[in-house]
């Protein structure tokens, strides 16, 4: 078995030089362990924050799912049984408010345009808008209107 040349030695020689200098250089103290353990905690902390977050989605769905209960006491016995008119239509009411008023007992457009002041006054408190902004906005007028049929002026005075 013959033995290494001499340029065989001095390659062998520079590989050795050459891998420990690059072990010098690359070796920035513990820097990249420090970095890695970082960024593993940051992600723990997302996964921790995504299950959470897919566990209050899976609790709402089950909140969803079951049945609910509607207080027959905020609703009086005077809950129309063909329904209710759209009081949504009157401006400043919109969906929300419609709802409010129906749990407040107001189904109907004659029930707003047949409100008195003092009606108004108690309404807007229990709904919890600012005093005056039935009579602002106008609402037994645009109820009364709309409690007439009078759509198209409805629309032509209020909506555009």
């Amino acid at each position: 078995m013959p033995g290494f040349t001499v340029n065989q030695w001095v390659i062998l020689f520079l590989v050795l030089v050459l891998g420990w200098l690059l072990g010098l250089l690359s070796r920035t103290g513990s820097n990249w362990r420090r970095l890695y353990e970082e960024e593993l905690a940051l992600r723990e902390a997302a996964e921790a924050r995504a299950a959470s977050s897919a566990n209050r989605v899976v609790e709402l769905e089950r909140q969803l799912a079951e049945p609910r209960t509607v207080a027959t006491t905020a609703a009086p016995a005077s809950q129309p049984v063909g329904g209710s008119d759209d009081l949504s239509l009157i401006h400043g009411i919109g969906e929300d408010g419609e709802r409010r008023l129906n749990a407040l007992g107001y189904y109907r457009f004659r029930q707003i345009a047949d409100l008195d002041a003092r009606e108004e006054a108690e309404l807007e408190a229990k709904m919890g808008i600012a005093p005056g902004t039935i009579t602002q906005e106008e609402w037994r007028a645009q109820a009364q209107m709309l409690a007439g049929g009078d759509l198209a002026g409805h629309r032509t005075r209020y909506i555009l």
